[in-house]
């Protein structure tokens, strides 16, 4: 079922689950599957059901996400992210100790061709496409690693992920990137895998009335298990 954090109009906000696709081929699962679902039921609507899909999520990861039901919102929402007036905040819990409370990490990242993965590379690398985050240290957790709240300035592929890990800081779980610790229940099949990234907040403005809109996600019960005390209720 889906865990819906803001339904107003044409816009919708789901707390995506760890290990499910945001958009997958025809035949596959995914939660644009899931939600056009949601929608024909409630509209009791048969056939195909518009939705845009202003941002993603990578499969591993949780969080907040936003949906927009016919093309005008859609467009007036993609426009926000494109001129990053919208504000996302997530947490990490990456291996080691990253260095200071608080801090900014810029690179250049390339996304390798065909592939779904990014990597760093020099600053006069033609491939290279600016990266910037800051962090605030929440908590250090001893002998697992630092809990991390990060606001993204730019959107890259995996940049939390591929920034983190060159660091030597990999997100907990995330195998891709070289993390050795496990991170919530551990599937057979690795794809179905949790890494301890989650959108926390997303900030944006409703695109038919301009309203400010800021939603929380709440994290999953792998997450309490991780933080213990430290994690806040919702």
């Amino acid at each position: 079922m889906l865990e819906i954090l803001y339904d107003n109009g044409p816009c919708l906000v789901i707390n995506k689950p760890a290990g499910i696709l945001t958009q997958a081929p025809a035949g596959i699962d995914s939660l644009e599957v899931q939600v056009k679902a949601f929608y024909r039921e409630r509209e009791q609507k048969e056939g195909n059901i518009y939705l845009g899909l202003p941002h993603r999520l990578d499969r591993p990861v949780s969080g907040a996400i936003v949906f927009a039901r016919h093309v005008r919102a859609a467009q007036r929402l993609s426009t926000q992210f494109e001129n990053r007036t919208v504000t996302k905040v997530y947490w990490a819990v990456v291996e080691g100790q990253v260095e200071g409370d608080e801090g900014t990490w810029t690179d250049c990242l390339h996304k390798r061709h065909g592939m779904s993965q990014s990597i760093v590379v020099p600053a006069d690398d033609p491939r290279g496409k600016i990266a910037v985050l800051h962090y605030r240290v929440l908590g250090r957790i001893e002998g697992v690693g630092t809990w991390l709240e990060i606001e993204l300035e730019t959107g890259r592929t995996h940049q939390i992920r591929v920034q983190a890990a060159s660091r030597g800081h990999a997100v907990i779980g995330d195998l891709q990137y070289g993390s050795t610790v496990p991170f919530g229940e551990q599937f057979a099949d690795e794809r179905l895998r949790a890494i301890a990234l989650h959108a926390r907040q997303l900030g944006f403005n409703h695109p038919m009335t301009g309203e400010a809109v800021d939603v929380v996600a709440p994290a999953a019960t792998a997450w309490r298990e991780l933080l213990g005390g430290q994690l806040p209720i919702n």
